[in-house]
């Protein structure tokens, strides 16, 4: 069995993945997901329950946060891993970044104009989310992020489990 040192670079790879954990930008990015992952299902809840989007407005802004955060970190991310290679974590993280690409695309034009949640106009009726189409790919493209996002860090640990 190969040691530890020869299969991921000794002492000084695991303490640089250390501090690449806790750095702000993923750690940001990390609350960010959570923060509209959950908003996100409670409005998918009481969407269907009640007709009504609690916190949209407050949703809306950290996604937009979360897409400048994210673009920030996948740019840093890809120049550290690139190039790409044919492994199961690299695919999964294919997928998480064309999913969460496609949601919060979709995100943005639902969002759009800005006046529609009440961001800096009167709030728009219900009936604003008139393209039904779009809002089925952002809910569904919302949870394949989560899909995705997990099991590529899953996969990762996964690859890395039995390394130092």
């Amino acid at each position: 069995m190969p040691s530890a040192t020869r299969e991921n670079g000794g002492p000084a790879r695991i303490a640089a993945r250390a501090r690449r954990l806790r750095a702000p930008l993923l750690l940001a990015l990390g609350a960010l997901l959570a923060f509209e992952a959950f908003g996100g299902l409670t409005m998918f809840f009481a969407r269907v329950a009640w007709s009504r989007r609690p916190g949209a407005s407050l949703h809306v802004v950290a996604g937009v946060a979360l897409t400048l955060v994210y673009a920030a970190y996948q740019i840093q991310h890809w120049n550290r891993v690139a190039p790409f290679r044919v492994r199961l974590d690299y695919a999964l993280g294919l997928l998480a970044s064309l999913a969460i690409a496609l949601t919060n695309l979709t995100g943005l034009a639902l969002a759009w104009p800005p006046g529609r949640y009440g961001l800096g106009a009167a709030p728009a009726p219900e009936s604003a989310l008139a393209n039904p189409v779009l809002v089925g790919v952002h809910d569904v493209g919302s949870m394949l992020v989560l899909t995705f996002a997990c099991a590529h860090l899953g996969a990762v640990l996964k690859r890395d489990g039995g390394r130092g």
